[in-house]
């Protein structure tokens, strides 16, 4: 397993880190069993940094993960979102970002997580009515009693980051970026790399459009059915973005996954991509793209064919964009 280095202060990780929400939520029925499986497969190919949130599953995902780690806590780096409030229907209510429900959920998740420290923790968004100065205080001040290691940050602009890092190192910002998600490209990856901030690439398969595998249906509970770039006015022309992506991947007798991943790798050593893998078959996929190095043409081939507005459709609904401070121009 490849290392990196999640910016200049952060910890020394694996090249590929796994992303294990759709064990709890949001991705139709989970499967415990497999779950667990899969969690430890990763750890034995390598894998050390392990991410979820609080509100995955209300607490589930955390629960989970801490009976997969029973006797193997020290081989694993938790990075931990918290703060997104959900209602007992699972609909999304708001943020709180404010010191006190920062510590409030920071005890919660250690007990959940049977840990004494979580080595990554962050916002899941910005709180619009709480500075970032005091969210980020509120950490520090956890950071400083040995409860956190590290703290991160999750879908803010670069204004945002650099507010944060004058208050306290930022180790990471944890935001979604793939061939076909590139708007970080623009302002908020230069104000990363300038801050020595690592970026955490989540949704590389950009939820599975891009994975080669997408059969177009939804099983009950999958929040995929209602995105735009899944809706059927945008399927037929993102999907047509895959046969690109396809073409490179029999040419290198490789999948249209490993591909997908493997451009994500290329972007530089300071981005870690999370794999969202439910399954082992899947992890096992993915793992693949490790030791798939693209060349210079072969790269420009894939942006020359899939350029920044290729895709069609935003990658959450309006009313989702507009909580996102990452999208504010």
């Amino acid at each position: 397993m490849q290392q990196r280095t999640l910016g200049k202060t952060g910890p020394l990780t694996s090249g590929l880190g796994l992303g294990c929400m759709g064990m709890s939520d949001f991705y139709g029925p989970a499967d415990r069993d497999e779950s667990i499986a899969t969690i430890h497969a990763a750890m034995e190919a390598g894998i050390t940094l392990l991410d979820t949130g609080d509100f995955y599953g209300m607490g589930h995902n955390e629960m989970l993960i801490a009976e997969a780690l029973k006797g193997k806590r020290d081989r694993a780096l938790l990075s931990v979102k918290f703060g997104a409030l959900r209602d007992p229907g699972g609909t999304w209510i708001g943020f709180d970002g404010r010191p006190a429900a920062v510590k409030t959920a920071l005890a919660y998740t250690l007990r959940r997580l049977n840990t004494d420290h979580i080595d990554i923790y962050r916002p899941a968004r910005l709180d619009p009515n709480v500075p970032i100065e005091d969210t980020i205080g509120a950490i520090a001040d956890m950071v400083k009693a040995g409860y956190v290691r590290h703290i991160g940050l999750s879908e803010v602009g670069s204004g945002t980051l650099r507010r944060a890092a004058a208050v306290h190192p930022i180790c990471d910002l944890q935001i979604e970026y793939s061939l076909v998600t590139r708007s970080i490209e623009d302002a908020i990856l230069p104000a990363c790399r300038e801050l020595g901030i690592g970026i955490t690439a989540y949704g590389v398969l950009s939820r599975g459009l891009i994975g080669g595998h997408w059969t177009g249906s939804t099983a009950p509970g999958d929040l995929r059915a209602n995105y735009p770039r899944f809706a059927a006015d945008n399927l037929a022309r993102n999907l047509a973005l895959v046969d690109h992506i396809r073409a490179l991947a029999e040419a290198r007798a490789a999948t249209v996954a490993q591909i997908a991943i493997a451009w994500v790798l290329s972007r530089g050593n300071d981005i870690v991509p999370l794999i969202g893998a439910r399954r082992r078959d899947r992890l096992d996929e993915a793992l693949g793209a490790q030791g798939l190095t693209l060349s210079p043409g072969e790269i420009a081939t894939l942006d020359a064919a899939i350029p920044k507005d290729a895709i069609a459709g935003g990658r959450y609904a309006a009313a989702q964009l507009a909580h996102l401070d990452s999208e504010r121009k």
